[in-house]
């Protein structure tokens, strides 16, 4: 190909600004393996980056995209070869390297993950870096021993979105009661089909509480952060803990220490970008196992990279359910 599109954030007048370009092979990065992108997907920091309203990009001009999808063509790597179906989930993508918005991509092949049946390249984007950090937060709560199947109620935040989604249905897949934070009670319906059993309006979290609230959670998945996550963390029981993996609210956290004492309730941080690669394949295969994917499918819709900029304000205003993978072609 001659040349391919790829939306790319630029420094206009010492500003972030998206735009649309026809890139060849010869501008992308001198990695090691070239892949044909066939998707990406649309997360909270895509929103950001696209619509200008987060200095996501450490550099550019930058190929926005914290996903993507795709063949290998190219490989100058033994643990790559053409034909091989993969998918990479941050690494830097979209801030410091270029990212999954482009018809091409030359990658390091230690980002690399194959892409796990009984997954496509179209599944595996709609899970995506919110997905697989919804994984991570499972993981994590249940290594610290925090939660148990059919003992207490688990509560996740932000549950309609990206992270939310997808923590329901993998916490209902193994047997916990799951309760569902939303703002939104046109989404109840959908959160029930996804397998949550009791819901939290979303501004009674939002609201300053005490610092020891009633216990209720034995666990948690957070994506909310600030005075929601102070307030989960409150209401968490004796020994529980919270697996916090987002700032959608604010990079706060106006809560005490009493929680944490009196109460042994942990505060586990979970980063999907840098994750160590043994815990990324940990999570991509609790994915295989526990996300069906017809349910899968009512998580998620597929739209055209021409829509990003669209998109891209909508998921900032709250408006996206569930997942959005982007069609790289369209």
């Amino acid at each position: 190909m001659s040349s391919f599109r790829a939306l790319m954030i630029e420094d206009v007048e010492g500003k972030p600004k998206a735009a649309f370009r026809d890139l060849t092979l010869a501008d992308l990065p001198d990695n090691d393996v070239l892949v044909e992108v066939a998707f990406s997907t649309l997360n909270y920091k895509d929103g950001l980056a696209v619509s200008g309203k987060g200095r996501i990009a450490r550099r550019m001009p930058m190929v926005a995209g914290i996903d993507l999808a795709g063949t290998v063509i190219e490989s100058r790597s033994d643990a790559w070869k053409p034909g091989d179906k993969v998918l990479v989930n941050g690494f830097g993508l979209s801030e410091t390297q270029w990212g999954g918005y482009a018809g091409f991509q030359r990658l390091k092949p230690e980002w690399l993950i194959r892409v796990p049946e009984p997954f496509g390249l179209e599944d595996v984007m709609a899970i995506g870096t919110a997905g697989y950090t919804a994984a991570l937060c499972v993981d994590a709560l249940e290594n610290w021993g925090a939660i148990r199947p059919g003992e207490g109620e688990v509560l996740v935040t932000g549950a309609a979105g990206g992270v939310g989604s997808t923590a329901v249905s993998l916490l209902a897949a193994r047997g916990y009661r799951v309760t569902a934070a939303t703002g939104r009670p046109d989404t109840h319906d959908y959160l029930r089909s996804l397998g949550a059993s009791d819901f939290v309006e979303r501004q009674q979290l939002a609201e300053k509480g005490g610092p020891l609230q009633k216990e209720r959670w034995s666990g948690a998945v957070d994506s909310v952060g600030s005075t929601t996550l102070a307030n989960v963390i409150a209401q968490t029981g004796y020994g529980g803990a919270v697996a916090a993996c987002g700032l959608a609210g604010g990079p706060d956290l106006p809560g005490t220490v009493l929680p944490h004492i009196l109460r042994n309730v942990a505060l586990l941080g979970v980063d999907s970008v840098m994750t160590p690669m043994p815990r990324r394949e940990r999570a991509w295969a609790r994915l295989a196992r526990d996300l069906d994917r017809n349910t899968l499918k009512t998580m998620s819709r597929t739209e055209p990279l021409s829509r990003l900029p669209e998109l891209a304000t909508e998921i900032l205003a709250g408006k996206v359910r569930g997942r959005v993978v982007i069609d790289v072609a369209g």
